[in-house]
């Protein structure tokens, strides 16, 4: 059984704006080298809902905080593609500690507090360019 795929447009032509919001996620994730399990943490939602992004299954939903996570993940994409380009030199400062955050970017970003913390990081940083 093939995975349903969503449209990326309505009946109308309009874009849908969840599956755009998905896409952009799983995109900045692979970019990245995020992995599936650590994209779940950062959004709230559970493993196999990712998975099922990956394939086309599922869409983040406006109306939830996974939304919000995921437009957040996708700020933290830009402002690193931005400051460091999406290549090895984003992925080794995500993995390295950073004093100025306390701590491993990846592993702050799991939590809103150092989701959000990360993205204001990157967003004084992306400023003073």
């Amino acid at each position: 059984m093939q995975p349903r795929q969503i449209p990326e447009t309505d009946p109308a032509g309009a874009a849908n704006p969840g599956a755009t919001l998905t896409k952009a996620v799983m995109r900045a994730a692979g970019f990245l080298g995020i992995s599936q399990a650590i994209v779940a943490s950062v959004l709230g939602i559970s493993t196999a809902s990712v998975s099922r992004m990956a394939s086309g299954g599922y869409v983040l939903d406006a109306h939830r905080k996974e939304w919000e996570f995921g437009v957040l993940f996708v700020r933290l994409f830009r402002s690193l593609d931005a400051i460091l380009g999406h290549d090895e030199q984003a992925r080794l400062w995500l993995t390295h500690d950073n004093i100025a955050l306390g701590g491993k970017p990846l592993e702050l970003i799991r939590s809103t507090e150092g989701l959000v913390r990360v993205v204001h990081y990157l967003d004084a940083t992306r400023g003073r360019i």
